[in-house]
């Protein structure tokens, strides 16, 4: 009898409780790859996953988001009923509402002191505050409905209409996954196809990320998390699936190459080109999405749910990172523009690209140890209270 194949991700023996520690390692390597993205004339960006496919960051951190909600809130729903959780999920939901403000009354109070104290405008062109400086009293108002947003603000009001949505997606999820899989597919086609999104500001603006489309990748870790991950197993393993995978991978990263290294720059044929671009991120197109599950196979099968190094200490700043990933990412948003400061206006050289990256990831990774204490101290006065 042939032995069933291993689970793709879920509940694991990775960590004590558990827990996949995989899903917190990537999303914290989501996040430090956001952090060094953000930072522009960067030359430590160049090690990130956006230069080697047609996927980035983003398509990691929502994934697995997706997948830990339902996991998460899946679970509390076997326990508690539908109203206890649909409150919990619209709770944590409004926690990010109320970081989203927090962040951007901060980051623009740090971009506007920059701007009035070295009389350089550009800061807020670039950062996409120059609407806040004209009317900050329209901006103010558009910003509490997500409308506005500065530059690298984008994935959080993403994350917070997903998250606030995600009680309907769950009861479907629950009851009928697949169907609820293919209606969240089919609204990612038409998003993409007609062009539907949410309005921003100023008024001839759309979402960066347009949560029509991201929807689908986020339904689809939800999914994977409440069961079909074990259903895809089989497939996932496939070595021609893993085949297909590798090779989609290297063609698109000669495809990426060639954008910007001129040896390579015919390697698309003008009417091949014509049909795939733009392949665009705020509609989370095709090809990205194919390069994402394409990533996600190879990488399931080079970090196996029981690899040893999952519980090295080497490994631990990243998971700390990505167990506290609300946190670090306003906490590099923070970052980004420090370094971006520093760089203009101290010394853009290539000591101080690579030491303003290390600082910032050291940073993180002091504020996700620091977290982690304070929760743990939390749980032994609560355990103490309850004997």
């Amino acid at each position: 009898m042939r032995p069933a194949a291993p689970s793709t991700f879920g509940r694991s023996p990775s960590g004590a409780s558990g827990r996949d520690l995989r899903l917190d390692l990537f999303r914290g390597l989501a996040l430090w790859f956001i952090f060094l993205n953000h930072i522009p004339n960067n030359v430590v960006n160049w090690i990130t996953n956006r230069n080697f496919g047609f996927s980035d960051a983003t398509e990691i951190f929502v994934f697995i988001s997706g997948y830990t909600a339902a996991m998460v809130y899946g679970r509390e729903l076997e326990r508690s009923g539908m109203i206890v959780t649909s409150a919990r999920i619209l709770r944590r939901a409004w926690q990010l509402y109320v970081a989203f403000l927090l962040l951007f009354v901060i980051y623009l109070a740090e971009i506007s002191y920059v701007v009035g104290s070295f009389s350089n405008p550009l800061y807020a062109e670039e950062m996409g505050a120059l609407q806040f400086l004209a009317e900050p009293n329209v901006a103010l108002v558009e910003a509490l409905m997500l409308k506005f947003r500065p530059a690298n603000m984008d994935v959080l009001p993403l994350y917070i209409v997903l998250l606030a949505t995600f009680p309907a997606v769950l009861w479907a999820l629950k009851r009928r996954p697949d169907l609820t899989l293919g209606a969240s597919f089919l609204l990612w086609l038409a998003a993409g196809h007609w062009g539907i999104n949410l309005p921003a500001y100023p008024d001839d603006r759309m979402w960066f990320f347009n949560p029509f489309a991201w929807q689908f990748l986020f339904t689809f870790g939800g999914w994977c998390g409440l069961g079909g991950s074990d259903r895809l197993a089989g497939l996932v393993h496939s070595r021609v699936v893993l085949a297909l995978a590798t090779v989609y991978l290297l063609v698109s990263l000669l495809v990426v190459v060639s954008w910007w290294w001129s040896p390579l720059e015919g390697l698309v044929p003008e009417s091949v080109g014509e049909i795939i671009y733009p392949i665009s991120k705020t509609d989370l197109a095709p090809l990205r999405l194919l390069h994402f599950l394409a990533l996600a196979v190879v990488v399931v099968k080079l970090v196996p749910v029981d690899l040893p190094a999952l519980r090295s200490i080497w490994l631990r700043p990243m998971i700390l990172c990505g167990q506290h990933s609300l946190e670090i990412f306003c906490f590099g948003v923070f970052l980004s523009f420090a370094a971006h400061f520093v760089l203009n206006e101290v010394t853009g050289t290539l000591a101080m690209q690579f030491a303003l990256s290390g600082i910032g990831i050291v940073l993180m990774i002091s504020l996700s140890a620091m977290l982690s204490w304070y929760g743990r101290i939390e749980r032994e006065i609560a355990a103490r209270r309850h004997r």
